[in-house]
């Protein structure tokens, strides 16, 4: 058999067991620690559902707090955390983040000079971790990471956004796990067949960034197989991207 269907399969037939390990995971980080609750940052895509359905599993509903940031954020996004809330039973709360957004980007183009999509897009993605931090420090809560195996191996997250957490309890799942798991937990369809994004620009997604798709990526990842093209690519994201995944260097 084709050694990464083969994996994908062994993962059906042992998901339940993982699924377990990963609960007690977060409640050794969350309760073990003498904490209160999770608080997760939902974009409305299935990172961020998958890891929010975990943690109400782990902690029960009352213990975590969902929370959708729209910063200028595509409609369909919001539609399907509302789809999340109804289907998993999350307290969900909206912060709105666009005056937040205006007044950093005016005051920081204002004072040294024009930011592009990408810094526009990752100051974004650091608004949204702020806006967790708050309201965790406030409920004494931790924060939730939702980043999964396949993003962290690329480093497709923002430093100081969305790569930055107090645990991750899907952090060695690819996105292909990723999507075995949001079925079983009855995740929404509409979340779980989106296009992977970001949300950071207009029409931005991760594969179209990334420039190879996420079974391209999940094969390498699992089996080290993969076009010559598209091995070079992640090759090379994995390597610039070391400084992600690594603790601030000091002397």
């Amino acid at each position: 058999m084709d050694r990464f269907l083969q994996f994908i399969q062994e993962y059906r037939e042992n998901l339940e067991e993982d699924l377990e390990r990963r609960l007690h995971f977060i409640r050794e980080q969350v309760l073990g620690n003498g904490l209160n609750g999770a608080v997760v940052g939902i974009s409305g895509g299935i990172d961020s559902a998958v890891t929010a359905a975990l943690c109400i599993r782990a902690l029960g509903r009352d213990r975590v707090v969902g929370v959708w940031m729209p910063a200028y954020s595509q409609e369909v996004h919001g539609e399907d955390a509302a789809k999340l809330k109804e289907a998993i039973g999350l307290n969900l709360v909206t912060v709105n983040l666009n005056k937040a957004y205006d007044a950093i980007i005016q005051s920081i183009e204002e004072a040294v000079l024009p930011l592009n999509d990408m810094a526009r897009g990752n100051t974004k993605a650091r608004l949204r971790m702020t806006t967790l931090y708050a309201i965790a420090n406030q409920k004494g809560y931790l924060v939730a990471d939702t980043c999964n195996a396949s993003e962290i191996y690329v480093g497709y997250m923002t430093k100081g956004g969305d790569g930055l957490a107090d645990f991750n309890a899907i952090a060695t799942l690819t996105k292909t796990q990723i999507r075995i798991l949001a079925e079983y937990l009855g995740i929404p369809e509409s979340i779980r067949k989106k296009p992977p994004t970001a949300d950071l620009w207009a029409d931005q997604t991760d594969e179209g960034e990334m420039g190879f798709t996420y079974e391209d990526l999940d094969r390498y990842i699992i089996t080290g197989e993969a076009d010559p093209r598209v091995k070079e690519r992640i090759d090379t994201l994995h390597r610039i991207s070391e400084h992600k995944r690594s603790l601030m260097p000091g002397i």
